[in-house]
């Protein structure tokens, strides 16, 4: 085989008190998709960081095509053909589409920016991306989470990069999307570029991979260089450094009398009417497609949007709540989707996220807030949701995303509530950390509470709801019992008819 175009070589990354990455070696091959695996905090993102130069190597180079680098800052690694898609997506909301895809590479005219050229350049890569329908003015903030990600791809194309690196591509994407990001992967296969692919998802490893490493608490434990041989459970091990017969775990519960009654709710993001109920101890799904309405159907619920008729009827009484904060007060809490811009304050502690929504209880004669009890209640859920961070001090940032999920979980546990809903709460998550959210929602339920799940991951779905509500085009097409919901099945009641 001939030598690796990529080749890390004894990487560190030490950090004030951590040891983020400690000696790293392996090679990727041109024309090769190079999947990193591995719980979040094992050292996968840092090292994305040193190869685009965001993060300076304590110890170590790195090889390109035989020459020996090491980049002082993002700038270098552009200028040698790299180009990494964070998960955290980097795009200019305010600017248009246009502009975003040929950001630092505009077409000029006379010193003018030549819009002709901008838009003819973006037109074609939005067509190649599949997402033609787009128009080359629209402004990013206007667009999809998904839609969004395409454009960070479409970006990376345009500057013809020799390495690419993808980070979670397709925890955003709507089935439609993440089948013509396998279509973009495979081509740059093709065109024999170094593809590096980052995923929690084995059936994407396994589907779109050719070689994987592996990685564990910020060290190399192996590299497959094919995956022939390897299975799921094999690799699930690697990562963990131990054997997981279960991920989703799934518990057999009672469930008692209606918790939740939305009747004939419409507004903003839906087309028809939608009807449902939630039962005390159940664990409801909502699933669709990215645009199905599925978020703007909760939202609705929650306050944060306002309906123009119907009804929600919580623990028998009818609602209609002016805000989320008036819904939070009488027992229903929505963890949003984007938890680093709306569900947590990244630079402010564990300790200032998880008391944020409950200080009212922390006061001191009712006027002054009482931070040892704010702390003491914050390491007490740490303790009790496993929530791993070197203190309840620490900017909630630093912390991985399953643990960032735990902080809000614990958040409204702190506030009484009984009716959690969940959008997508296991995105960016690693297999263990899975596994404790589950574990967390389980006992929620057996404690009485319910929990409404929206989630695009059919696995996801199918393995730990009780009931599945498929939707669709703004409107609530089916609802599926757990021993009924075949993935199959489930994806069909999504898919356009």
């Amino acid at each position: 085989m001939t030598e690796p175009y990529l080749r890390f070589d004894g990487i560190s990354v030490v950090f004030p008190g951590v040891r983020a990455l400690d000696k790293v070696s392996f090679g990727v091959h041109a024309g090769q998709v190079h999947a990193l695996m591995g719980e979040n905090g094992a050292g996968k993102s840092t090292l994305l960081k040193v190869l685009s130069g965001v993060n300076r190597v304590t110890e170590g180079a790195l090889w390109l095509d035989g020459e020996r680098h090491v980049f002082a800052n993002a700038r270098e690694a552009l200028g040698q053909g790299i180009a990494i898609i964070y998960q955290e997506l980097t795009l200019a909301p305010n600017m248009s589409v246009a502009e975003n895809l040929l950001l630092g590479q505009l077409p000029a005219h006379h010193g003018f920016i030549d819009r002709r050229r901008l838009r003819e350049r973006a037109m074609r890569m939005l067509e190649e991306l599949g997402e033609g329908s787009i128009h080359p003015s629209t402004k990013v903030r206007d667009l999809s989470i998904g839609q969004q990600q395409m454009i960070e791809i479409g970006r990376a194309l345009l500057r013809d990069a020799r390495i690419i690196a993808f980070d979670e591509p397709t925890s955003s994407l709507s089935v439609q999307e993440t089948r013509q990001l396998e279509r973009i992967v495979a081509r740059l296969r093709d065109e024999g570029r170094v593809v590096l692919y980052v995923t929690h998802r084995m059936e994407e490893v396994f589907k779109m991979c050719d070689a994987v490493t592996v990685f564990r608490d910020g060290k190399h434990i192996r590299t497959h260089e094919s995956l022939d041989a390897l299975d799921h459970d094999t690799l699930v091990s690697e990562m963990v450094g131990r054997d997981i017969e279960d991920v989703y775990g799934y518990r057999e519960r009672e469930q008692g009398e209606v918790m939740l009654e939305i009747d004939a709710i419409e507004g903003r993001g839906l087309k028809a009417p939608v009807s449902f109920e939630v039962k005390r101890g159940e664990v409801f799904g909502l699933f669709g497609l990215v645009g199905a309405g599925r978020s703007e159907l909760m939202r609705l619920v929650c306050g944060a949007e306002t309906a123009k008729s119907g009804e929600v009827r919580f623990q028998g009484v009818a609602r209609r709540f002016a805000s989320p904060g008036e819904a939070i007060r009488r027992g229903i809490a929505m963890c949003p989707e984007d938890r680093k811009s709306q569900g947590i304050f990244p630079v402010a502690s564990v300790a200032d996220n998880l008391n944020i929504s409950c200080r009212r209880f922390f006061k001191r004669w009712g006027l002054l807030r009482n931070p040892r009890r704010e702390r003491a209640n914050a390491e007490d859920y740490i303790g009790r949701l496993s929530i791993k961070t070197p203190g309840s001090r620490t900017p909630i940032g630093s912390l991985s995303g399953g643990n960032q999920q735990k902080v809000i979980l614990a958040r409204w546990l702190s506030e009484k509530i009984d009716l959690f809903v969940m959008d997508e709460p296991t995105r960016g998550i690693d297999v263990g950390a899975r596994r404790d959210i589950y574990n967390l929602l389980f006992e929620l339920t057996e404690q009485g509470k319910s929990v409404v799940v929206i989630s695009s991951d059919l696995a996801e779905v199918s393995s730990i709801c009780d009931r599945i509500g498929v939707m669709r085009d703004g409107a609530l097409v089916d609802i599926v019992p757990r021993r009924e919901a075949t993935q199959e099945r489930l994806l069909g009641l999504a898919l356009p008819a």
